[in-house]
């Protein structure tokens, strides 16, 4: 960005508006910020050696084919399962094998459930298999299942104010996808609210974007106090077929059976690796995705691909010969999908140091082609970021949007520690999230390679600066 600075009785005006505004905006002192800027532009070289490497060296295709490799010999990985466990071993003799320093395993205690045997039958107003992914941590029903009669409805202002149908039905949500933050609340809580009511069971219109007859599942919460119901996902197609049909009048009626059980909590890991700081070693920069998945698909998209482009930063890093000031920290998190229980538990270990915590980052929004950073953080560290995302001009990949936030690094950001995570195809993202689409397939080597280039050089150079970055 090109701007010009006059100097009249001491006071320095910026004749760029675009950058005046930032630096009054941030109220950064003018040559303070000169310094950083220039201290930032003068990694340009290094930036494009990383790009060079990642998108079009040695290194292209190399976080696809490392993933490749570990989902097609191991599967979903859903807490408290082998698969899970075998897949955390892989790992951390990999990262050993790359060279990266203080390798390890951190204990963790985290929730085994097993979804089991599980089928819907519409037996009324005619025979139809449903497509059913039960919701982790439902129970299940008695062996005989549970037959009975449908409740549809959109919304739980619906459900309230037909409480009186519901109760010995099995409630049908069909609620609109309108986005993931406000459309998810269903799967979380429509077990509980229809259970209050008086429901037996609760199927939920799957919450995605975008369907070809595929339930997607995802994690569910009860309340203390509240009935336990079975409660599992069908297709968005079944949901509107039902809706449909309900509008006219026609009895609906279904058999639900699902072996859903949940076991003791059993023992997994975080699994972390690192690049030593070569004169912070005590502050961090943490890159991030999650290990686990869900027992659907290959957990290839989520988070597969982002627990994979952290990696492959710090590999870009290891093999250009940099050594950052501070720490790169590598952190992939074990059962981020039953709510974030791994870097809940790493966050009450470290968080004692949180001090020295410059920059927390996490990928689990899919690796599609990213069109910018999501970052959260104050004023001062969004005038940085938007300096160091310059450094991808030869990507064209240099905005810096607000909501950094990320289930895994939620609980530094919330301690006012800055927070990123990548910007991507969300549309696409939940077409496939949580569902048997989630495989290799919907993976893009190119587009892992420019996601991962973008991770390495945002870690880098964040973690080279000669201060932390600063907090509100």
């Amino acid at each position: 960005m090109k701007f010009f600075i006059f100097t009249i009785v001491g006071i320095v005006h910026l004749v760029s508006l675009g950058f005046g505004r930032a630096i009054q905006k941030n109220n950064i002192p003018q040559r303070n910020f000169q310094e950083i800027k220039e201290e930032v532009a003068s990694y340009k070289d290094v930036a494009k050696k990383i790009i060079n490497l990642a998108v079009y060296g040695q290194s292209q295709n190399r976080s696809y084919e490392r993933l490749a490799l570990l989902v097609d010999t191991v599967g979903p990985r859903l807490s408290g399962s082998k698969n899970l466990e075998k897949a955390i071993q892989i790992m951390y003799r990999n990262l050993q094998e790359n060279g990266l320093d203080n390798v390890h395993l951190e204990p963790v205690k985290i929730p085994h459930w097993e979804r089991g045997e599980e089928s819907a039958m519409m037996l009324a107003p005619r025979m139809h298999k449903l497509a059913l992914a039960s919701l982790g941590s439902s129970v299940g029903t008695r062996a005989a299942g549970i037959t009975a009669e449908v409740l549809v409805v959109t919304s739980f202002e619906e459900l309230q104010k037909r409480a009186p149908e519901a109760r010995g039905k099995i409630v049908v949500y069909n609620q609109p996808y309108v986005n993931y933050p406000m459309t998810v609340q269903y799967r979380v809580r429509g077990a509980v609210e229809a259970a209050k009511v008086g429901a037996l069971a609760s199927l939920i219109r799957s919450v995605a974007s975008f369907s070809i007859y595929s339930p997607h599942t995802g994690i569910q919460e009860y309340q203390d106090g509240v009935p336990k119901i079975p409660t599992a996902c069908i297709t968005v197609e079944d949901a509107e077929m039902m809706s449909r049909l309900a509008s006219r009048g026609v009895r609906i009626v279904i058999q639900l059976k699902m072996d859903a059980k949940t076991y003791c909590d059993t023992e997994s890991f975080n699994t972390v690796a690192e690049i030593t700081g070569s004169k912070f070693p005590e502050q961090v920069v943490l890159v991030s995705g999650h290990l686990d998945s869900w027992d659907v698909g290959q957990g290839a998209m989520d988070d597969g691909g982002g627990a994979f482009i952290s990696w492959e930063a710090l590999s870009l890093i290891k093999d250009l010969g940099l050594h950052p000031k501070r720490t790169l920290r590598l952190v992939l998190w074990t059962a981020e999908e039953q709510g974030g229980i791994g870097a809940s538990q790493y966050y009450q270990l470290h968080k004692v140091n949180i001090s020295n915590y410059s920059l927390v980052m996490e990928s689990d929004s899919g690796t599609f082609l990213p069109t910018g950073l999501q970052f959260t953080g104050s004023e001062k560290a969004r005038a940085i970021m938007e300096e160091v995302m310059s450094l991808l001009q030869p990507l064209n990949i240099t905005q810096v949007f607000s909501g950094g936030e990320g289930a895994d690094i939620n609980f530094w950001i919330q301690d006012g520690v800055p927070g990123a995570s990548l910007q991507d195809d969300l549309y696409k993202y939940f077409a496939f999230h949580h569902s048997q689409g989630d495989t290799m397939t919907v993976m893009d080597p190119k587009q892992m390679n420019v996601a991962a280039a973008v991770w390495a050089v945002v870690s880098y150079v964040v973690a080279d600066l000669e201060e932390m970055l600063p907090r509100s």
